[in-house]
């Protein structure tokens, strides 16, 4: 698999981490981890609709402090 991004990465308590598995299927290329070993598999395509979202603004109410 290989490395595209660590989500905090300012803490050693294993934070959650992006992947793209060439090897897998297209429909679970996209690999999601987190600090618990959970995975989350998707296609290209779901991904890009992810991030679609969240730049429209979909999780700012989520994320507003």
């Amino acid at each position: 698999m290989r490395h595209i991004a660590t989500f905090c990465g300012s803490c050693n308590c294993g934070c959650p981490e992006l992947f793209v598995d060439d090897a897998a299927v297209p429909e679970k290329r996209i690999v999601i981890t987190d600090d618990f070993g959970q995975r989350v598999q998707m296609s290209v395509d779901q991904f890009a609709d992810l991030v679609a979202s969240v730049r429209n603004g979909v999780l700012d109410e989520l994320v507003a402090g």
